[in-house]
Order: structure tokens, then C-alpha cells, then sequence
């Protein structure tokens, strides 16, 4: 071999190994100390990069402290697009979609090849209006999915996820971070005061005029009350005013469970319950691991730690807040709110989606 030859090849080795170098380097699931591949059945994709939560989740997860916690689950890719139309989440999308690259997660072009690259699915777009049009195609390819809230923007659109999910055979939940992250409401619902006789929550209720007023936010209240209190409120009033909402609901055995939602003064989150062996605050809000924890465990076994029934339920609970709201404070019955989703969801279903029963 002559020395010009040699030159070369060794000019090309040294050339691959910088390569080689440098994609280590730019890549932090293959170059940082806190960062790792993950295993092939543990790929995360996030659909929807307009919420905080995308980020958040995303952190925590590819984290290798989140290892023994969170599963050894990873986000490999997102699908960044979300809200078409409101302001404060489509203008989020460009910076939180450099935030996510930084943490080792491959941006996609489409919902189709984000299916094609992960094993579970985080739909996170903040708009509840393209959560049943997003999430189609995850359960057509039968990927375990967590919704994020608001679960959909109607009752007659979750009654369609759910059935869809039902027909595909594909275990979904959704939850507020608050469920799973106040620290007495948990323990309270598994009978720390023995039965629950009533309970009273409050959290921020920004409106967003796309949404019914509680599902953009309030949700996260309603969600706190149904942890303690359970399925089987049959009437709603609502007393609201511009900075403030009080719903009063009425479970059929009799019991009153309460929501103040807040639009002035301090955001917070918390709640009261009243047990037959002694009355107890919820406890402070301790964030979002809670819940990771409990997403984790769902990708693990496919046991939805929510139920059906219980989300439906708490959507209609709202859904009767907004007609109380027209109907100046007068009580609804939930059950003209579920004719009314369900006959809604009959036309969808004769238009455009095929649903159970």
C-alpha cells in the first residue's frame, strides 16, 4: 500500500470516529449521564406539544432516577401539533418542540409515524375539541393510551373514545394530575374516614370559550371531588358569578358534594371530606409524579386505574354545571344530560364513526 493510500485511510477512520463522536454528543439518550436508550416495548410517543405537560412528562420520564418509579419508560417522539385556534397553546408549540429535541425525542411529521416508532401513546394536546380525531388511529394500531384532560370537549365524544376503545380492545384512562397527586384524597377514597358523607373542593376556573366553562380547567376540582365522593350524583345547581362558581351536587343516597371554581385571587387546589369517623382536608397538591406513577403502572399491567363510568360521569356532572349556568342556578338532572350526549353520539356515529352500542 503506498503512503497516499494509507493517508487516506486513515484520514476516513479518524473522519468516522469523529462522526461517531459527535452524534454521542448531540444525542442526550446516547451521551448524557441521565439519559439511556430504552427498551423496545417501553417507547412513549406524545401526541400534542401545546400544554406544559408535554414537557413535564417528557422530564420526568427520561430521567434515569425515573427508572425504579416511573417504569424504565421512555419518549422516543412526538407528534408537535395541537391546537389549531387558541392562542396561548399553538404559540407554545416551536419552543416546547426544541425543549423535547434537547431531551433525546425524535419530532415526527404525523400521528401514523409516531404509532410506527413507540409502544404506548401520551395524548397531551390541550385542545379536548381533536382529542376523539387524534386518538382513532392509536387504537386502530392498538397502542395502551393515557388521555390527558380535558378527555374530550362533550360528553358525547368521550362516550365515542371510550366505545371506540371498547371495539379495538385498547385500555385507555384519563385523570387530573389532582386525582393522584393531593395527598389525603387517595387514602380518604380506600376509607380513612370510613364512608365518605360528603366533600367540598376548589381549584382554578379559567374559561376558555371553546370549551364548556368547567372542562378547560375547573375540571381538575370536579376530578378531586369524584375521588372522595364516587359515581352517583343525579342533580347539579350552579351559582356563578364572573370571578367565582359554586356547583352544589346531589348524589342519589342523599349526599352533597361541592366545587368552588376560581377565577380571582390565589390559584389553588385543595378540598375538605367529611367522613362517619371524622372530617379531614385533602391535603396539599404534591404535582405531577403521582400520576406518572400511576401512567406507568397502567402501561405495565393495561388496568385503567379510573373507570368508564366514573369519567363519563364527572364529564356529565359539568355538562349539567354549564345548563344550570343558562338556566340561572336551577337544578338539572344528569340524566337529561346523558339523553341529550347520547342521542348526540348516535348522529356521529350514523355520520361519521361507527360505535358500540
Amino acid at each position: 500500500m503506498n503512503s497516499k493510500s494509507q493517508s487516506r485511510r486513515n484520514f476516513l477512520k479518524t473522519t468516522a470516529s469523529a462522526a461517531i463522536g459527535m452524534s454521542l454528543i448531540s444525542n442526550p439518550l446516547l451521551s448524557g449521564k441521565n439519559q439511556r436508550f430504552p427498551d423496545n416495548n417501553k417507547r412513549v410517543g406524545i401526541i400534542g406539544l401545546d400544554t406544559s405537560h408535554a414537557i413535564a412528562f417528557t422530564r420526568a420520564f427520561n430521567e434515569t432516577d425515573s427508572d425504579k418509579e416511573l417504569g424504565g419508560y421512555r419518549v422516543v417522539a412526538a407528534y408537535p401539533r395541537g391546537s389549531r385556534t387558541i392562542k396561548s397553546s399553538y404559540e407554545r408549540i416551536p419552543g416546547y418542540k426544541e425543549k423535547v429535541k434537547e431531551m433525546g425525542v425524535k419530532i415526527v411529521d404525523s400521528i401514523e409515524e409516531l404509532i410506527n416508532q413507540v409502544d404506548f401513546v401520551l395524548l397531551e394536546t390541550n385542545d379536548g375539541r381533536l382529542h376523539l380525531e387524534q386518538a382513532l388511529p392509536v387504537l386502530e394500531a392498538g397502542k395502551t393510551m393515557f388521555v390527558d384532560k380535558p378527555v374530550t370537549a362533550s360528553l358525547s365524544d368521550a362516550i365515542i373514545l371510550y366505545d371506540k376503545a371498547n371495539q379495538y380492545n385498547v385500555p385507555i384512562f384519563t385523570s387530573s394530575s389532582l386525582r393522584h397527586g393531593t395527598a389525603n384524597a387517595q387514602a380518604i377514597a380506600r376509607g380513612k374516614l370510613g364512608e365518605v358523607l360528603g366533600a367540598s373542593t376548589y381549584s382554578p376556573a379559567t374559561i376558555e370559550e371553546t370549551h364548556p366553562d368547567l372542562f378547560w380547567y375547573g375540571i381538575h376540582g370536579v376530578e378531586l371531588l369524584y375521588t372522595v365522593m364516587g359515581t352517583g350524583c343525579k342533580s347539579v345547581e350552579r351559582v356563578y358569578t364572573e370571578g367565582t362558581d359554586m356547583v352544589v351536587g346531589l348524589w342519589q343516597d342523599g349526599r352533597i358534594g361541592t366545587f368552588r371554581g376560581m377565577r380571582e385571587g390565589k390559584h389553588d387546589y385543595g378540598g375538605f371530606a367529611f367522613g362517619e369517623e371524622g372530617n379531614s382536608t385533602l391535603g396539599e397538591y404534591q404535582g405531577y409524579r403521582p400520576l406518572l406513577k400511576e401512567i406507568a403502572k397502567f402501561f405495565d399491567t393495561g388496568e385503567p386505574p379510573v373507570s368508564r363510568e366514573e369519567t363519563l360521569e364527572l364529564l356529565a356532572f359539568m355538562e349539567a354545571a354549564d345548563e344550570s349556568k343558562r338556566l340561572r342556578g336551577a337544578s338539572v338532572n344528569l340524566g337529561i344530560i346523558w339523553e341529550r350526549a347520547r342521542e348526540e353520539a348516535r348522529k356521529q356515529r350514523s355520520s361519521d364513526y361507527e360505535i358500540g352500542t
